[in-house]
């Protein structure tokens, strides 16, 4: 960064740090204790769609390097668009395997940034819940690839469009220690019908 930068105010963004995504299997287990909130073994990927061959067969190397195991019951891995463009990669293990689960969306964001469409990549996310049945509640560890860090999304149950602030906040206290948490709360993004949730 150079002075003139200083001057103007600019900084220098954040370089991508894939392996932060390795982190989240012991902030499981915190999450798990201080909030009540386990792995429900969703996790997706979201990206911008590009057109053109290139992107199409890096998608199918995607889809055979985590379809890999469903001779062995592996469940395979689902494409999604989303209402506004965006391309959605959903990946199931057990429950109780997120080390697996983090190792496929760390796969996944490593094939599309090696093959030049790192700045493709939105976001990944890893779904957790509080329990069973009607009153259970979703929240997501929402890793922005961008910025390199974390946030908590925890959508209100009932269907409406809105968030629990105060369980987001209350997480990030409780993980504060384990995971790069998002500082600037205007970019906790809200990622609303976002598969794993």
């Amino acid at each position: 960064m150079g002075l003139l930068d200083v001057i103007l105010g600019r900084s220098k963004p954040v370089r991508p740090d894939l392996d932060q995504l390795f982190a989240v299997p012991s902030a499981a287990l915190t999450l798990q204790a201080a909030a009540g909130f386990a792995p429900t073994g969703l996790g997706s990927v979201c990206f911008a769609g590009v057109e053109g061959g290139g992107f199409a067969r890096l998608q199918e190397d995607v889809r055979e390097l985590l379809d890999a195991d469903t001779e062995r019951g592996g469940i395979p891995v689902e494409f999604s668009r989303d209402a506004y463009g965006y391309t959605w990669l959903l990946a199931r293990h057990p429950a109780d395997d997120s080390a697996a689960l983090v190792n496929d969306l760390h796969a996944v964001n490593t094939l599309l940034q090696d093959g030049g469409f790192g700045p493709h990549l939105l976001c990944s996310l890893i779904g957790f819940r509080d329990g069973e049945g009607a009153g259970s509640r979703s929240l997501a560890l929402v890793y922005l690839y961008k910025r390199g860090t974390f946030y908590p999304f925890a959508p209100l149950p009932g269907g409406a469009e809105k968030r629990d602030n105060q369980l987001e906040l209350q997480v990030r206290g409780a993980l504060g220690d384990d995971l790069r948490v998002e500082k600037d709360l205007s970019r906790w993004f809200p990622v609303w019908g976002a598969p794993g949730m």
